[in-house]
């Protein structure tokens, strides 16, 4: 008999954030998995089903016993909170399935349901902190060198980004988050707006807003999700928010009219194109590669490499006005 693994991302964890395919994917299942926790998210929908429950660390258990009753010829829903993708099961599954020889064309079929991850929910709750440039690390270093995750840290909070936080702390684990605010203190003001949330859309649900300055105070532990906003994030009426960047372009108090220079539906004046140009233009007047990497906070071997490039025109009339992102 064929059976079939499905990966299911249970959302933040009420029935009314989950999928109707996660909803569907856990009635036709035989066989439930997953850690105890979520469990109980979803006991509600489990009557009549075989239920195995793992702890916090049994991960890989988890994946082997979903394969078992695959191959048994079950269908096995292995859930996950949020997206079985982003530290969730999908990667330990997918591991343990090659370890045991499983490909595409196996006997066992294998499905991602997708959910809304941690970052999603907490993002919903606190107002627009993502509308820009935003990445997700965990401070978690059972499995991560720290090194590894004290270099990613640096990385973005240089680079600007929005960044959500996971796992950020536990009952030995408390020093990672006090780490993680210094490294990004390096980078950011320490008005810098944050947002905790702890248990989003569940019962003991909690958003605090504070700041980078005294985010390490905050009430924070393993179901909190830290949002730390980048240099552009203010907090109004109690709702976090990160432009997208219109106002580089548009002059809203003028009715939102294209600023003198720009063009609707082109890059900026200051995206790669203009850039470039001025980067060459600041270069033929004198300027250094080594220079004006420094003035732009690159690298200078990036810098030799754009002025060494044929110089590009973009021309309005012939190119096509491009689709806005939404």
């Amino acid at each position: 008999m064929s059976g079939k693994i499905s990966l299911v991302g249970i959302g933040p964890g009420h029935h009314d954030h989950m999928t109707g395919r996660a909803l569907a994917a856990i009635a036709e299942a035989d066989v439930v998995v997953g850690y105890s926790t979520y469990i109980k998210l979803v006991a509600d929908l489990l009557e009549g089903k075989e239920v195995i429950r793992k702890g916090m660390t049994e991960e890989l258990d988890r994946a082997v016993n979903a394969l078992e009753c695959a191959r048994e010829g079950k269908k096995v829903a292995l859930i996950s909170s949020g997206d079985a993708g982003v530290y969730g099961m999908a990667g330990p599954t997918y591991e343990v399935l090659f370890q045991a020889g499983w490909t595409p064309d196996s006997d066992i079929a294998v499905e991602v349901v997708p959910g809304a991850s941690a970052i999603n929910a907490c993002a919903a709750l606190v107002g627009a902190p993502l509308t820009h440039d935003f990445c997700s690390i965990s401070l978690s270093d059972l499995l991560t060198p720290w090194p590894v995750i004290a270099r990613r840290l640096d990385a973005v909070a240089a680079a600007d980004f929005v960044v959500a936080l996971y796992n950020p702390k536990s009952g030995r684990r408390t020093q990672q988050i006090v780490q993680a605010q210094q490294l990004f203190l390096r980078h950011r003001r320490p008005d810098t707006p944050v947002a905790v949330v702890k248990s989003a859309y569940r019962r003991r649900e909690r958003i605090e807003f504070t700041t980078l300055a005294h985010m390490s105070e905050c009430d924070i532990g393993m179901l909190t999700t830290v949002l730390i906003g980048n240099s552009h994030t203010f907090v109004q009426h109690g709702l976090m928010v990160t432009p997208r960047g219109y106002a580089n372009k548009y002059d809203l108090d003028d009715g939102g009219n294209t600023r003198s220079g720009e063009k609707p539906g082109r890059s900026l004046s200051t995206g790669l194109l203009g850039w470039m140009a001025n980067l060459r233009a600041d270069h033929a007047e004198g300027a250094s590669a080594a220079a004006l990497a420094a003035q732009h906070r690159l690298p200078v071997d990036y810098i030799e490499a754009v002025l060494a490039a044929p110089a590009e025109e973009e021309s309005a009339a012939a190119a096509p006005l491009e689709e806005a992102q939404e």
